[in-house]
Formats: C-alpha cells, structure tokens, sequence
C-alpha cells in the first residue's frame, strides 16, 4: 500500500526545484518489495511492521542511519505506506524551540508516522520534550514564567517516530536509547546500483543499455540519490546530442560534460586533490587553508568533498591536517615527491598547525 498525496503532510517545506523534487518522488520505491539494496535492514524493518500490525499497534519508533542519499527518507514513507497511516515530515534544523515541538506533536493524531529528518540538528530544550513524548505519550506545557510557572501534561495519540540522521553520534544517548528499533543503510555496490538505474530508467520511459548502467553506476559514489540525478543528466545529453537512447559511449560523453570522472569526482574533489598535490605537495595541510585554496567554506570542503575522498582512499586525516594518499597522486596523474607525509615522520617541523588541520 502506498501513501496517497494528500496523507503526506510536510510540516516544514524545502526550496529545491519543484520540477526535481516531483521526478524524485515519482523515483521513490513505495513499498519494501520494490527498495532496491540494504537486504538485511528490509528484513528486519519488515518484521518490525508486520508485528506491529499483527498486534493492531502503532510500531515502534525506528532510527535510521546512514550517509545522505540512500533512501532514509524513502524508508519513512514506506513504512508510513506499509502501516496504512499518514506521514507527516518535518526537520530537526526547523525545531530550534521547545513550543516549535510542542505545536507540532500535538497536531500528531493516533497511528501517525512522524518523519523527522536530521534529527541531531535539533534544538537541546526541544530535545526534552521529545524524550516524553516518544516514551509516555505526553507533554507538558509550561505556563507562565518564574515561581509561578506550571506545568500543563498534554495527553498524546500513540504515534511512531522515525528520526533519519547522519551522524548518529551527535544524538544524546537518552535520545537513541528511546527508539525501538535503529537501522543502518551501507553504500551500495555497483550491481545494485545497475538494479536501481534498470528501476529508474523504466519509470522514466528511457532505452538504457547495460554498458551505460555500468557507467552511471560506477560513479555513483555508492549513492542510489547520486546515480538518479547523474541518469537524468545523462538522458538530457542523450536526447538533445544524440538519439535519445543510453549506451555506453553516451554515458561516458555525458559524464565527461558535466565533470564527473571515472571515480565519481566532481568539480570540487578533484580541486581539493589538485590544491592538495600541486600547491601543499601532498599535505599535510589544515582544513581552513585547505577550503580557501578551493575557494570554498571549511564546512563544504569538510562536509560535501571529505567524506567520499576519504573512503575512496584518496585523502587521509591526520592530526596535523590533510594528506593526499599514493592513489590521489596516480589518479590526477601525477608523480608524488620522492618524500611525502606517508613516507617521513609526524614529528618533523610544518608550516602548519595541529590547530588548523582538526
């Protein structure tokens, strides 16, 4: 079963582009039969929900982990879909006061699926009003001000709580503690990856052939979100350059255009690893000199570039800064300095605080 339109309530609204937000949507696996990936957690939230319902309850709350793009999100609105009740989505950066909270729980009614997304950006006072409600079901409305202040309990319908977060250990422990059941979703593999495109490209009506699946899935970054978006650029290169149909050499033309290489680099990675190799020889280096070479904030440098070239074993952290490893050097095709940070010790002198490169 599938929420209908009008039983997803979004409670706090985004500014992305209407038209990509509605091609998204229309992407979105609507139950846990058509999720694509992540086998073990769709078994074990499948147990979870069909208990739920065996007993004719509302499920436990449900904490879901993970990096961004792998279908956190997605897995809220199908568990709302799978439980037969609205969904009502809101964000931890949109509940900065305990009344923000308070107004929207008690909107909730009984059964509710109440998605909260980044939910370790929320406000800490709202944070202790949540801890009531998810385990009694109540909250208390403080009146007034001073000594003559009360406390007003406010009785709750049963409702699930489904907290999506990357960072799961920003969330205070009472707050983990209180979910009933927490999920981890891993980076995909390319073969599921080809699985999620075949999906996509169905739905999207496009002649993708197996050879441009590979490409488009192996730049994905292990990311289903990443390699919808890279499938609609490809089939907007596809219909406006050539025939409309995907295949292999298309694939690769299309990337080539929109500057993602073969590893699934972007305008900024490759700048990071430039900088890092060619103005640093390799690093160390702290982040804050590190963004203003890129010309970009330290937190997109650290937030949007980190992240993938680390697990792509391209650049490593170290207590004295950034160094970029043997494979970044091999990827932009250069040959590293006879001595790098890998091959002297941390107890030379640099150019560079330990401050500055945390």
């Amino acid at each position: 079963m599938s929420v209908p339109d009008d039983h997803v309530t979004r409670l706090v609204g985004g500014d992305a582009d209407q038209e990509e937000r509605t091609v998204e949507a229309a992407l979105r696996p609507r139950t846990l039969a058509e999720f694509v990936g992540q086998e073990r957690l769709r078994e074990q939230l499948s147990l979870v929900l069909d208990a739920a319902r065996a007993r004719g309850r509302s499920a436990d709350h449900i904490l879901l982990s993970g990096p961004p793009g792998l279908g956190k999100t997605t897995l809220a609105m199908i568990v709302a879909a799978e439980m037969g009740v609205p969904l009502r989505i809101t964000s931890g950066p949109a509940i900065q006061h305990a009344g923000d909270l308070a107004a929207i729980l008690s909107s909730v009614n009984e059964g509710d699926v109440l998605f909260f997304d980044e939910i370790h950006r929320m406000a800490r006072p709202a944070e202790e009003i949540l801890y009531t409600a998810m385990e009694d079901f109540r909250v208390d409305i403080v009146v007034g001000k001073g000594p003559g202040a009360t406390a007003i309990p406010l009785e709750l319908p049963h409702f699930t709580m489904v907290g999506a977060t990357t960072r799961t250990g920003l969330l205070p422990g009472p707050l983990r503690d209180r979910f009933g059941f927490t999920g981890h979703l891993e980076l995909y593999e390319p073969a599921e990856l080809e699985l999620v495109l075949r999906r996509s490209a169905g739905l999207l009506d496009l002649e993708l052939k197996g050879e441009g699946t590979g490409e488009i899935a192996g730049r994905s970054r292990g990311t289903p979100r990443i390699a919808n978006r890279l499938l609609r650029r490809v089939r907007d290169f596809a219909e406006v350059r050539g025939n409309g149909v995907i295949t292999g050499d298309v694939a690769r033309a299309a990337l080539k255009v929109f500057a993602v290489d073969e590893l699934g680099l972007d305008r900024l990675d490759r700048a990071v690893l430039t900088a890092l190799c060619k103005s640093f020889g390799g690093g160390p280096v702290g982040l804050g000199t590190l963004a203003v070479a890129v010309g970009e904030e330290r937190e997109t440098v650290e937030e949007v570039a980190e992240p993938f070239l680390v697990r792509a074993g391209l650049l490593a952290r170290t207590p004295r800064g950034r160094v970029a490893t043997p494979a970044a050097w091999s990827h932009l095709g250069l040959a590293p300095p006879a001595q790098t940070a890998f091959g002297r010790g941390f107890d030379e002198p640099d150019l560079f605080s330990a401050a500055d490169g945390a």
